[in-house]
C-alpha cells in the first residue's frame, strides 16, 4: 500500500465507524507504530485533517464541529500523467497574464493549484519539477480573454488576422468552437464566415478580436473533431491519406514509444526498426517534422510524400555543405583538431 492509499484509508476508516483505536490501525493498515504516529500527524498538520485522540473512547474520531463537514484530502500525490497536467496547467495558466489584465480571474486558481500541489509554505515540488516551454508564442492577453468569452458565451467574435502563409492581414467574422493548446501555441476552431467552413486561427496572430452580439453558429463537437483532427499536426483541411515510414533502429528506440496521432498504428520489424502508419491531411507539419530524423526515417508511401522529404533533405544538405561552418569542420576534420 502507497502513502497516498494509507493516509485516505485512515481517514476514511474513522468517517466510516465513528471512531478507531490505535491496534486497528495498526492491524489493518500493517505499519508500525511509528509509521501511524507519523501518518496521523500528516493528516492533520499538513493536511488539515479534524482528527483528534478520544480517551474516553480509546481510539480516533473526528472532531464534532467538522462530523457534519465533508472533509476531502487535496490531490497531492499523482501518477506521472496527472502530475504533468496538474503542472502544465498551472504554468499555462500563469504564462497568459502577460500584461496583468487576467490577474482577477487567474490568481484564485492559480493559489488553488499551488496549495494541491504542496502548500504555500512548501515549494519543493514547483523547484525541482520543472516543464521547459520551448519556442512558445505569447498571446496577448486581451486576445486571450475575448476569444475564451466568446466560446463561452457562444458570440461571435469579429476578427482582424494575419495569414502568415500570404503574409496578408484580413478581417472576418468567426464563431467559436473550441479551443486548442498544440505546442505551446493557442489556437481556435471556429466556423469561418467569410470562408463559410471550419478554420483553425492562431490566437498570436489575432491583430484584434471584437466581441459580437451575434449568437455563434453552432456545429456538433464531434464534427469539429472529425474535419480538424482527421490528420497529423495542426494543419486541417484537405483530403486524408496516409503516410507508411520506416525508422531505423537508432530512432526507433524513441519513435517506437512515441504518439504521433491517436490513430496511428505501428509495429516492430524483424531488424529492429519501427514501421508507423499515420494520417494526414497536409504535409507541411509532417516533412518537417520527419526531417528531424534524417536518413533514419524513411517514407514507403505515398510517393508524393516521400519525395517531397526527399528532397527537402537534398536541398537541407546542399545549404549546409555550402556554408561556412562546414567548410571549418572539415578543415578541422582534416587536420585531425577537435573541439
Amino acid at each position: 500500500m502507497s502513502n497516498a492509499e494509507r493516509l485516505y484509508k485512515i481517514e476514511r476508516m474513522i468517517r466510516q465507524r465513528g471512531h478507531v483505536s490505535l491496534r486497528t490501525l495498526l492491524d489493518e493498515l500493517e505499519v508500525s507504530r511509528a509509521t501511524l504516529k507519523r501518518d496521523l500527524e500528516y493528516l492533520r498538520s499538513r493536511l488539515g485533517a479534524p482528527i483528534v485522540y478520544d480517551r474516553e473512547l480509546n481510539g480516533y474520531r473526528l472532531e464534532e464541529a467538522a462530523r457534519g463537514a465533508r472533509h476531502e484530502l487535496p490531490g497531492l500525490w499523482f501518477d506521472e500523467r496527472e502530475l504533468y497536467s496538474l503542472l502544465a496547467a498551472h504554468q499555462l495558466l500563469a504564462s497568459l497574464d502577460e500584461d496583468g489584465t487576467l490577474s482577477r480571474h487567474l490568481q484564485p486558481l492559480l493559489d488553488r493549484v499551488r496549495e494541491m500541489i504542496g502548500g504555500a509554505e512548501d515549494k519543493t515540488l514547483m523547484q525541482r519539477v520543472r516543464i521547459v516551454a520551448a519556442a512558445r508564442r505569447a498571446v496577448p492577453a486581451r486576445h486571450f480573454e475575448r476569444v475564451a468569452e466568446a466560446l463561452l458565451e457562444r458570440r461571435r467574435l469579429h476578427l482582424r488576422y494575419l495569414t502568415r502563409t500570404r503574409g496578408e492581414v484580413g478581417e472576418r467574422d468567426v464563431s467559436p468552437q473550441r479551443l486548442v493548446h498544440y505546442r505551446n501555441t493557442w489556437y481556435l476552431d471556429a466556423w469561418c464566415h467569410r470562408a463559410d467552413g471550419l478554420r483553425r486561427f492562431a490566437l498570436d496572430a489575432m491583430e484584434q478580436a471584437a466581441l459580437l452580439d451575434q449568437p455563434a453558429f453552432e456545429l456538433p463537437l464531434e464534427r469539429v473533431q472529425a474535419e480538424m483532427d482527421a490528420g497529423y499536426g495542426i494543419y486541417a483541411g484537405g483530403t486524408r491519406r496516409w503516410a507508411t515510414v520506416v525508422f531505423a533502429a537508432q530512432a526507433a528506440a524513441w519513435v517506437g514509444r512515441e504518439v504521433w496521432h491517436p490513430q496511428q498504428q505501428g509495429r516492430w520489424l524483424d531488424d529492429g526498426r519501427y514501421e508507423l502508419q499515420l494520417p494526414y491531411t497536409d504535409d507541411t507539419e509532417l516533412v518537417m517534422d520527419l526531417m528531424r530524423h534524417g536518413a533514419d526515417a524513411e517514407v514507403l508511401a505515398p510517393p508524393e510524400l516521400r519525395t517531397k522529404v526527399a528532397e527537402r533533405l537534398r536541398a537541407a544538405a546542399a545549404v549546409y555543405a555550402a556554408s561556412p561552418a562546414s567548410d571549418s569542420t572539415a578543415s578541422a576534420a582534416a587536420s585531425g583538431s577537435t573541439t
